[in-house]
């Protein structure tokens, strides 16, 4: 496995926290860029050392895969999601919150101290927040993982059912391909409907048959700034 001289520094890192604290996890999210899907959020608690722990987005897809299975199959881990309709209703930051909130909640063991990738976010545990968490702590490293591996299976599964969009390629980031299919398609129930290349492009004829069939509330509407 690549990056897997760096192991013994990650986990050094973390050491330093479990010396202070007792139990850390370490959190971290993906997805709070895209146009559309959910934004997930995963909590681990590190039982032994995994080689080649390092940040998800410097990984192959098929490092990721094998990491994935063996953090789940040695660690305690929490996933949390926040849907796209949190997210328009309570904005991203919030809803990134939520999910990691709700991560925390699914581990069957309880940490005493989290650590979460990045300069802000926080949930209601003691913690610390570490910038490029991801390239310095093993636990945030193996949570940054398992929701980037989770969060692309979801958008793959999302491909199935809407090929036209291009879920599978580009997980539903904003990239060319992207806008070209939301122009001609236009937006999903799937897609962040407050975000704005894709409320640019709602129509009140589409909205009114979403209401019709009750595929969506009127307060996420609201929201767009539609109705």
């Amino acid at each position: 496995m690549r990056y897997t001289e760096y192991t013994d520094n990650l986990m050094r890192f973390d050491d330093e926290f479990r010396k202070k604290h007792g139990i850390i996890a370490g959190i971290d999210e993906a997805g709070r860029g895209p146009l559309a899907g959910p934004v997930v959020a995963a909590a681990v608690i590190l039982q032994r050392e995994i080689p080649g722990l390092y940040d998800s987005k410097s990984l192959s897809k098929k490092e990721r895969e094998f990491l994935f299975s063996e953090i789940l199959n040695s660690s305690i881990v929490g996933i949390g999601f926040a849907s796209e309709e949190e997210i328009d209703l309570f904005n991203i930051l919030k809803a990134t919150r939520l999910a990691m909130t709700r991560a925390v909640s699914r581990l069957s063991l309880h940490p005493d101290y989290v650590l979460i990738d990045g300069r802000s976010l926080s949930v209601n545990i003691r913690g610390t927040c570490i910038v490029s968490g991801d390239k310095k702590s093993a636990s945030i490293a193996a949570a940054s993982i398992i929701a980037k591996v989770t969060r692309d299976r979801i958008m793959e599964k999302l491909d199935e059912l809407f090929p036209y969009y291009g879920f599978n390629s580009h997980k539903g980031y904003g990239t060319q391909a992207h806008l070209e299919a939301l122009r001609k398609n236009g937006p999903s129930l799937w897609h962040r409907l407050t975000f704005k290349p894709v409320k640019e492009l709602l129509t009140r004829e589409k909205v009114s048959v979403w209401l019709k069939k009750g595929l969506v509330s009127e307060k996420r509407l609201f929201r767009t700034g539609i109705l």
